[in-house]
Formats: structure tokens, C-alpha cells, sequence
């Protein structure tokens, strides 16, 4: 036994622990469920009175099937037989004649909650890790596991099919209000709580009337009807099917279990199997792929100052405080401090729920005018206007102050870190750290590095990424680096035809037609027309970007977008109030995407990241290049280079040498 360890006490309780071998957590994999079978052997010829399941991870509980098994999977009748397999796992777990409790802490996602759901009961802990949902959705599936089934019993139709439909998780607190935990206790009291359920079988919630009678056919259908729209949304099922065959799973078979289980079976397979699954798998992969590469024995910072309380800058610091650092904040303008600290304060607020937590953290984040933590902080980030003059006269009086070992980093968003360097002493220390905003929700932290930067600062950096969740992507300096450097020319073309009398809105329509989450003019209205402008222009300096004409003017008449309520858009409460339904040409979303596509090639060409894995995930979690293709070099690698080739030199006849293709499409050609 490599992963699960039985232990039976003389009092009858039997604890099964899974520690999965040579692993950070622990999942559902062919050998470790052939091992839970056997332990379900031992169990079912000497059936203790209580059976607590727990982990022996301080990652968690469990997070679900190892991703890794279903890459490349094809073949149905495969598929078929893994969740076959994990269906009559599960019933005989059900099935035990004693008593079994799943004692959570920590992450309990995915086939990890759908085995605690065939537990009698399930006891979570109120920690902030403790996290418990079903995120199939994004891998392009839905819960395969039974736990479509057991979901809608513990917790009803409609709560289930949201928590299903959704994605998202639910800490502890939430997950016993709707009943898909039986109770939710300090981590302190999870094992004496676990033992108590022999003594007081816990109270179920009972399931709300509406909740039994949205399952009734006649409303079933109704609601179906509505969860597609609602779906509609957010998913173009052309792209991503899985929410849609969930809600005709539900649809047709809820209330009759056997057929459920059946649906099942044949449903998630061929969803596992399709394109859209496979490519959102591999997506899955290389967000391992990216933290593997920081997976470095490097100690944690501690103290982290940032220079300049902005909308980047404060909430950088605001981010490195809910991850648990202490962080100076510097800025000349007390109300900009301010303003900084509230937006903080807010989003504690949201995350943590707890006063005294939120309170803990406000303690951690330390208003600092005058800049005397720069010289305890083991890191120090400046987040000042994009200008090179007043960079470096900021790292002038920065450098002599900060302890020997400390990095000294910039959140540049277009400047080229060899510029910044040239009037630094030692500018091995210097790296940059190209934050998205918003910082809470944009996963990616491109970490930029010259010839010079030393690797043990890289090495640092890295690791500071994963200290604050997120991807860190090594990237080589370049003007606009790896993501923006891609985006740019996408976004300025979507502005050239506006200039030659193309509809914004069919635009738009255009790119989220391709996948893209939002289209690149709304796009640059949300980021502010300031602000992509004086990137484009900043970018210009350093290599060949056209800015257009009505960009330019828009800024000047103080049209920025959605933040002043007027760009190539009129925006209203931070929403879009004269956009209507537009037909777009073929022609419009060549031109946007071929020019993103071949830009990424020359990035490819340029060795600005290493490998085609780290380009695909750089540009899909920081451009939002449409998921189920697997990113831009596997979407030319689908489609063929030759044929990509082909329509940048027809659209180079018409429109010019930007859409020239660049000398890296001779090598994907070949391939």
C-alpha cells in the first residue's frame, strides 16, 4: 500500500488516510484508485463501525483525477472505462454497512468531493484553504464521478447545477449552508468532530421545496431552457460544450438515478475525448508547466516594499498582504495612500469574510510615506509612471538604501530592462515584474530578465510568484515584453479599421466569435485609451508599431474609455450603452487574429520565452487567447502553418507590410 494506509483501532473506528507517494497532493489516478478498491476489499470483510477518510497532505484533502491521465485520450470506450470503473468504486464506498465520514482540510475538488459525497457524511474545516466545488467545467467535462447524481441529493437541482455549471468554489461556511458539508469546525476540532458523528449523527439540511420542484419534468424543462441562456453568456457552445450537454444530462434524466449514472458514463466521455476538452487539458498542463519551473527551494519574502500607490502599485501590495507578506507602501501623495489602503480594505474584505482577518491584514500593510521600509524589505518593486528618467532616478535613491541581498524589481509594462539598468551599478540585481491588472483576478506575472540579471535573482522571483498563486513566466526583456509586445498590434489594428469606417462593434463581435473573452476594442475602452496609447507609443521607440490617428485624438478630447464614460464606446455605470448586434466579415477577424498569430511567431523567433508551452500559457492567461484552442503555436500547429502563411500574404497585398510574415513561420512550415 503506496498510498492509502488503513488503520483499525480496538474501539472499531477504522481511519483510511491517502498520501499519495511522490506527490504534492494527492489524486484520483489509475494506480491509486486500484489501491483504494483494495482497501474497499478490507473494509467490506472487516467492516469497522466507523470509517473516517482523511488526508495525510497539508495541501489538502484532495484534488480530484490526475489531470495528466486523461492528456491524449481518444479513444471513448477508454474514457468509458475509467468512470465505469470510479461508478462502482464509489457505490461500494456508499454501500459500507458502518458509518463513513469524510474529514476535509483543505482543497476537496473535482472527483475528490464527488468520493467525499459517497461518504454517509463529510466534515469540513473553516479554514481560508479548505475549498470544495466541482471544476470540470473549465477542463471542458462535468463531474463524471457520480456526482452529478449525489450533488442534487445532498443540496437539490438548482444549487447543484450552478455549483456544477459555475465552476467555482465554496470555502467550508458556504458549502454547510447549502448542505454539501454536514459541518464546518476549526481545524483544531476536525478529527474530534469526525469521531463525534458515532455518537450524534450530524442534522442534514433539508432540501428546499423549490429546490425538489425544479426537478419536476414539466418545470425541468423550464429551467433548462433558462440555464442555456444564462450559459449563452459566458460559453459559445460551438467552443465549449460541456455546459450545455450538463444541462441536457440534467434535463433529460434527473430524478431517474440509473439513467444518470448512465448519461454519465456516455456524455463526459465524449466530452473528454473532443477537441475542446484535449486542448483545455492541455491548457491545465501548462499552468503545471509554469509552476514547475518556479519549484524552487528559496526561501519566502517576508517583507515586501512597493514604490508608488496607483492603481497597479497599491494593489500589488494589497495582493502580497492577502498572501500573508507584510508590505510597506511608498508614495508622495497621502491621498493616493489612501485611496490605496480603502481599495485594500475592500478587497480583504471580499476574500477573507472574518473582521479580525481582515483587520490582521490592514495591520500588515503599512502606509509608508517616507520609504523607511525600503531598507528592511527583501524585496523592493517600484511602480511609478512609465518613464525611464524618472525610473532611474528613483532606483538613484533607492539602491544605496536597500540590504545587500534584497531584488530590486520593476512592474514596467514596455520599457526594455536594459534601459533601466544602464545607470545602475550592479544591474544583475534588477528584474522586472510585469503585473496584469487587475492584480486579483489576472493570473500571470511575466518575471523579465536581461543577459545580466543575475539567476539567483531570477530564481527569487520566481519563487515570489508563487508565493502570491501566481504563474510565473520567464521571459527575456523586449520591448512590451511577451504578452503586450502580442496584444499591441491585435488591439491597434481593431483601432485602424475603426479609422476606416469598420463598426466597432462588429469588431468585436469578430474576435469573441474566434474564443477571445472580450474584443479588442471594448478591450482597450476597459484598459483606457491613456494608457494604450502611451504603451503603442512607448513600444514604437524600440520597434516598428503604427499608432493610429484616432487614438491620439480620442485621448486628446479626454475620450479614455470607460473610466471618463466615453471612448469608442459610451459607457454608463461601467457598462457599454450603445453597442448593438453587428455582422462582421470573415476578412475583419482575419486581420485581428492573423496579426496576433504572427507576432507570436516572431516571439517564438525571438527566443522571448522558452519553449512553446510558456508561449501558449503566457498569452493565453495573459491575453486571454481563446482556451479551447491550446494557445496560439498549437492553434497554427491545428490549422497549419502553410495555410496561416498564405493569408498574411493575401492580407499583406491589400493591407500592407505589418501583416508580412515574419521569419519564424519558415520553421513551423517545415514542421
Amino acid at each position: 500500500m503506496k498510498h492509502w494506509h488503513l488503520t483499525h483501532e480496538a474501539s472499531g473506528i477504522c481511519w483510511l488516510t491517502f498520501d499519495q507517494l511522490d506527490s504534492k497532493v494527492n489524486t484520483l489516478s489509475a494506480e491509486t484508485m486500484d489501491e483504494f478498491s483494495h482497501c474497499l476489499d478490507m473494509l467490506e470483510s472487516d467492516t469497522p463501525k466507523l470509517l473516517i477518510i482523511h488526508s495525510g497532505k497539508r495541501a489538502g484533502f484532495m484534488a480530484g483525477a490526475n489531470i495528466r491521465q486523461f492528456a491524449g485520450m481518444n479513444e471513448i470506450a477508454e474514457a468509458e472505462a475509467v468512470i465505469t470503473n470510479a461508478h462502482q468504486l464509489l457505490f461500494r464506498l456508499e454501500q459500507l454497512s458502518c458509518i463513513s465520514v469524510a474529514a476535509i482540510d483543505g482543497h476537496c475538488l473535482g472527483g475528490g468531493l464527488e468520493l467525499a459525497l459517497a461518504c454517509d457524511y463529510r466534515i469540513a474545516t473553516d479554514e481560508l484553504h479548505t475549498r470544495l466545488g466541482f471544476p470540470e467545467v473549465r477542463l471542458g467535462i462535468f463531474p463524471g464521478f457520480g456526482g452529478s447524481v449525489r450533488s442534487i441529493e445532498r443540496i437539490g437541482h438548482l444549487a447543484a447545477m450552478q455549483l456544477m455549471l459555475s465552476g467555482r468554489t465554496l470555502s467550508a461556511t458556504a458549502a454547510k449552508r447549502i448542505g454539501l458539508v454536514d459541518d464546518a469546525v476549526p481545524l483544531r476540532q476536525l478529527e474530534s468532530a469526525a469521531l463525534y458523528v458515532q455518537k450524534q449523527l450530524p442534522t442534514r439540511n433539508r432540501v428546499r421545496l423549490i429546490e425538489k420542484l425544479a426537478g419536476l419534468p414539466l418545470v425541468r424543462n423550464l429551467v433548462a431552457i433558462r440555464m442555456r441562456k444564462a450559459a449563452t453568456e459566458h460559453a459559445n457552445e460551438a467552443h465549449y460544450p460541456a455546459p450545455y450537454a450538463l444541462i441536457e444530462h440534467w434535463r433529460q434524466h434527473a430524478c431517474n438515478k440509473a439513467a444518470m449514472y448512465r448519461s454519465e458514463v456516455t456524455r463526459v466521455s465524449r466530452l473528454l475525448c473532443g477537441k475542446t476538452a484535449q486542448s483545455l487539458v492541455r491548457v491545465f498542463l501548462l499552468q503545471e508547466t509554469l509552476r514547475a519551473k518556479a519549484a524552487m527551494d528559496v526561501e519566502k519574502h517576508e517583507h515586501l516594499h512597493v514604490i508608488g500607490a496607483g492603481i497597479m502599485g497599491g494593489d500589488i501590495a494589497a495582493w502580497a498582504v492577502l498572501h500573508g507578506m507584510q508590505v510597506s507602501l511608498q508614495d508622495t501623495s497621502k491621498q493616493q495612500l489612501a485611496r490605496a489602503l480603502k481599495r485594500a480594505n475592500k478587497l480583504f474584505e471580499k476574500r477573507l469574510k472574518n473582521p479580525r482577518l481582515v483587520t490582521q491584514a490592514m495591520d500588515r500593510l503599512i502606509p509608508d510615506p517616507a520609504g523607511n521600509g525600503v531598507n528592511k524589505a527583501d524585496l523592493v518593486i517600484e511602480a511609478i509612471i512609465e518613464d525611464v528618467d524618472a525610473k532611474q532616478a528613483l532606483f538613484a535613491s533607492v539602491v544605496p538604501r536597500m540590504k545587500a541581498d534584497a531584488i530590486l524589481a520593476t512592474n514596467t509594462s514596455s520599457i526594455p530592462l536594459e534601459s533601466l539598468g544602464e545607470s545602475l551599478p550592479d544591474p544583475q540585481r534588477l528584474v522586472g515584474l510585469h503585473f496584469f491588472n487587475p492584480v486579483a483576478k489576472m493570473p500571470l506575472l511575466e518575471i523579465i530578465h536581461t543577459g545580466k540579471t543575475d539567476s539567483s535573482v531570477i530564481n527569487k522571483a520566481m519563487a515570489f510568484a508563487l508565493q502570491l498563486k501566481k504563474l510565473p513566466l520567464r521571459v527575456t526583456s523586449c520591448s512590451g515584453f511577451l504578452v503586450k509586445r502580442v496584444l499591441m498590434p491585435y488591439l491597434l489594428e481593431a483601432v485602424m479599421m475603426i479609422d476606416e469606417g469598420e463598426d466597432p462593434a462588429a469588431i468585436d463581435q469578430a474576435a469573441k466569435a474566434f474564443g477571445m473573452p472580450m474584443g479588442p476594442v471594448e478591450l482597450a475602452d476597459t484598459v483606457g485609451l491613456d494608457i494604450a496609447l502611451s504603451v503603442a507609443r512607448k513600444m514604437s521607440q524600440f520597434q516598428h508599431c503604427e499608432v493610429p490617428g484616432s487614438l491620439a485624438e480620442k485621448v486628446g478630447n479626454g475620450e479614455l474609455g470607460r473610466k471618463s464614460g466615453s471612448g469608442y464606446y459610451s459607457w454608463k455605470n461601467g457598462k457599454i450603452t450603445n453597442r448593438k448586434n453587428s455582422e462582421f466579415t470573415p476578412e475583419l477577424q482575419q486581420r485581428l487574429i492573423l496579426n496576433l498569430l504572427n507576432e507570436a511567431v516572431s516571439c517564438r523567433h525571438d527566443g522571448i520565452v522558452g519553449s512553446d508551452d510558456e508561449l501558449n500559457a503566457g498569452i493565453i492567461f495573459g491575453a486571454g487567447f481563446a482556451p479551447f484552442t491550446g494557445g496560439p503555436i498549437n492553434y497554427i500547429h491545428t490549422h497549419g502553418a502553410r495555410e496561416i502563411v498564405d493569408q498574411l500574404k493575401s492580407l499583406e497585398k491589400k493591407h500592407g507590410k505589418r501583416f508580412s510574415p515574419g521569419p519564424g513561420w519558415k520553421q513551423l512550415e517545415g514542421g
